[in-house]
């Protein structure tokens, strides 16, 4: 066994629904504009093919915490998503295979520093800051794929305070979920534990302090999040 100089940080896990046992998070990809309206409202082609950006395991957040109001930004977006959940590993998958990798499902919110976002496109600069934040990563419960199939349609919905923000339903996914694990598994070999956040439909927008947040997908599973104040 391998001596650390310090203390070695707890595995980052997801809740698994109707189970005491939790899923541990290896890596988080997240796919960028993957529905068309989403694409379009922020100015985009929707037709560019799939690009990943990355967060860090540990922004994972369970359901039906609090979070502050994260720092350095005043434009903080919420992101809903559908989180499929890597179970085998694979490198360079094709597309028929890619479903038999995946071990489950959950729903993600991709929080996001937008007004730093914006200032990095406009310096040809990374999303680090705008994405890979601490908390930045809430995930419902994940539902194992034997019980729930592999979703190729179904609602997706977020509301704030009440009222829904963003609507849309997995059909209308650009790239659909086995070829975004074929596609990711084209750049990296995924590896149990991985997870990956498929894209956002349209209507994101900022949220601020005291804000309830309630999302979920049809057939998967719900979120609830609530925006605390600022540290």
């Amino acid at each position: 066994m391998s001596a650390f100089a310090l203390a070695a940080p707890t595995t980052p896990s997801v809740a698994i629904a109707g189970s005491s046992k939790r899923f541990p998070v290896r890596r988080i990809f997240c796919v960028g504009r993957n529905y068309a309206a989403h694409a379009r409202e922020l100015g985009n082609d929707e037709r560019d093919p799939p690009f990943f950006f990355t967060k860090p395991a540990d922004a994972v957040v369970d359901s039906g915490q609090t979070i502050p109001y994260p720092a350095l930004t005043k434009n903080l977006h919420h992101e809903i998503e559908l989180v499929a959940a890597i179970g085998k590993s694979g490198f360079r998958i094709p597309a028929a295979q890619a479903l038999d990798h995946v071990w489950g499902y959950g729903v993600g919110i991709d929080l996001t520093r937008r007004d730093l976002q914006e200032e990095a496109k406009k310096a040809a600069r990374p999303w680090d800051w705008a994405k890979a934040f601490d908390l930045s990563a809430p995930c419902g419960p994940l539902t194992p794929a034997v019980q729930s199939g592999h979703p190729q349609k179904g609602r997706i919905w977020l509301s704030v305070n009440d009222t829904v923000k963003q609507e849309g339903d997995l059909a209308e996914l650009i790239w659909p979920i086995a070829d975004i694990v074929a596609i990711c598994s084209e750049a990296v070999e995924l590896q149990p534990g991985d997870l990956i956040f498929t894209g956002t439909p349209a209507g994101v927008g900022p949220l601020v302090a005291g804000d309830r947040i309630n999302g979920g997908v049809d057939g998967i599973g719900t979120i609830q999040l609530t925006i605390g104040q600022a540290r």
